[in-house]
């Protein structure tokens, strides 16, 4: 007979290549589309701030709007998914469960749960990979039971693999006609999307990334308006600190599953085949998104991939605990303005540039405050709309030349790095207003300012904006002998992250790199800490990669005590 089925969102928030949702519409006389907002299940596994929230209530009554314009609803209730789904499951008759496949671990144990509780109340359960491009444990099993631990592995075996598959059909209104909801279930109210206030949560600033699918879809279609654009991307050529978004910024809706991830792929290699010349893995749109699935394998079977401790492939390095300066680089206080400046639109907008998560994840690491990777990844899962639990933590390794990138000499520079794309400070003046009225040649280093300058400027050095936390040469200068030394002691392990030939950010790009873009394919404009440079210049060796500056401190707190 046919079933009625509860189709469970969690991720996968749309109706787009939705295979899960086509195959119990296909299979079921009624469907009812039900999303449990289960708060414990979620912050237990996750750190979640408002604008998440925010961006998650958005995606649900976006997808309840387009259910509706096809003739039924999303089911949103509150409580633990066990509890609710009993009580659904005798109020509404159900056979069948569906839900997607997910592969992080919080989800793989509701997975196990959801099947048990079936198994006992004799439900059928229907269950479909969406939410990554292939099943990434056939990516396993062809790689002889073992993830590709490097980007270059990682292609031979989708080689073997062959092309994802491409996405379900469309859900009609015929589809839902056909498997309608009665329509006797109760009031409006009973499975409206809750506020934030009803979550007791407040956020004060603007929407810039609405949630849903509806705003992902415009999204896509406004960037593949310009297919050369889409062709000829390469991410490390994208300004960091731009105004608006020099990116996509689809992350947030192909993290939460409002935008299909295979619907992106395929679109992109229908461009690909129309353009004779176009970037290549790893730098292009199809390289992110294969970088996203390599993030993906290496989690699904790596223990403890979101710690250090336990991770077989994460060098365990004895990081810093300054509780004092961890929470200065969170609230944008570290006294460089190109780092407080990313971690201000971090918690405002939840979102912030590849690059700039390269230099505050840089800075906070091996770069200047060897503090763990592990608590920076916390404060991204917390604030950004497109933390995921597998990239976050493998960007986290990246950076921090845990696992995966390997050339920890590299460092960029706090100073230097910015001013490369944005000399005028533009970025700078938005994010940090006390300093907007600093002159350009000030702005990234304020504290070389003059005392009349600083007095000018409205903004005293050490008093309304603090100074420089660490002397970044002599910080980067030692770092670099810590992390050289954990190298050769654990060289096995990082080994195991490392491609033999070849640098795994430089696979797939056929022409030398001018030295320009080496910088801003990965590393940023380098401090080389192995030379030693005086204040204001750059030594001749390295002339124009090598950051130098010290702060004169002593004149600061002069000019500060003049004025406080």
């Amino acid at each position: 007979m046919p079933n009625r089925t509860i189709h469970l969102f969690n991720k996968g928030l749309r109706l787009h290549d939705n295979p899960t949702l086509v195959a119990a519409l296909e299979s079921s006389a009624a469907v009812y589309p039900v999303f449990v907002l289960d708060r414990h299940f979620v912050e237990s596994s996750t750190r979640m701030g408002a604008l998440r929230w925010r961006f998650i209530l958005q995606s649900l009554e976006d997808l309840h709007r387009s259910l509706q314009r096809l003739g039924s609803r999303l089911y949103v209730l509150q409580g633990t998914h066990e509890a609710v789904l009993r009580r659904l499951v005798a109020q509404w008759g159900i056979t069948q469960l569906s839900f997607d496949v997910e592969v992080e671990p919080h989800y793989k144990r509701l997975d196990e749960e959801l099947r048990a509780m079936a198994s006992e109340l004799g439900l059928g359960v229907l269950s479909c990979v969406a939410h990554t491009l292939y099943d990434v444990k056939r990516i396993i099993k062809a790689n002889g039971g073992q993830p590709p631990l490097t980007y270059k592995k990682f292609l031979q075996v989708l080689s073997i693999l062959g092309k994802p598959d491409m996405p379900a059909r469309e859900i009609t209104e015929m589809d839902i006609q056909k498997c309608p909801m009665p329509s006797n279930e109760g009031g409006e109210e009973h499975y409206q999307v809750p506020s934030l206030s009803e979550l007791g949560l407040e956020v004060d600033s603007e929407v810039l990334w609405p949630g849903g699918e509806s705003h992902a879809l415009e999204r896509l279609e406004r960037h593949f308006q310009s297919q050369g654009w889409v062709a000829n991307f390469s991410k490390p050529r994208t300004i960091p600190n731009s105004l608006l978004p020099s990116t996509t910024g689809l992350s947030p809706y192909l993290s939460l599953g409002c935008l299909s991830v295979r619907t992106f792929y395929h679109r992109l290699s229908k461009i690909y085949a129309q353009s004779k010349n176009h970037s290549l893995p790893p730098v292009s749109l199809q390289g992110q998104v294969l970088w996203r699935e390599f993030f993906y394998t290496a989690a699904l079977a790596t223990p403890n991939f979101t710690r250090m401790v336990g991770n077989p492939i994460c060098l365990q390095i004895g990081w810093y605990e300054d509780p004092e300066a961890l929470k200065k680089w969170k609230m944008a206080q570290t006294g460089f303005p190109w780092i407080d400046a990313i971690m201000t639109q971090l918690r405002q907008e939840g979102w912030i540039h590849h690059l700039s998560r390269h230099a505050v994840a840089c800075f906070l690491t091996r770069g200047d405050l060897w503090i763990s990777w592990e608590e920076g990844m916390k404060v991204f899962e917390e604030f950004l709309l497109d933390a995921d639990y597998s990239i976050n933590a493998g960007n986290w390794m990246w950076l921090s030349a845990s696992a995966f990138f390997h050339q920890y000499t590299r460092i960029f520079c706090p100073v230097r790095f910015g001013r490369r794309t944005d000399p005028d400070g533009h970025y700078l003046r938005k994010y940090l207003p006390v300093l907007k009225n600093f002159p350009s040649k000030y702005i990234y280093e304020p504290w070389n300012a003059p005392e009349d300058v600083q007095l000018q400027s409205g903004c005293i050095i050490g008093k309304d904006y603090p100074l420089p936390i660490v002397n970044h040469l002599d910080a980067s200068q030692r770092n670099m002998a810590l992390m050289k030394t954990v190298r050769c002691e654990q060289a096995n392990t990082t080994e195991l992250t490392r491609d033999v030939a070849d640098d795994p950010m430089e696979v797939g790009v056929k022409r030398e790199l001018s030295e320009e873009d080496a910088v801003a394919q990965g590393d940023g404009t380098e401090c080389n800490g192995g030379i030693s440079v005086g204040k204001k210049h750059c030594s001749s060796e390295n002339e124009g990669r090598t950051c130098s500056w010290t702060p004169d401190t002593h004149r600061l707190q002069e000019i500060s005590s003049k004025v406080m």
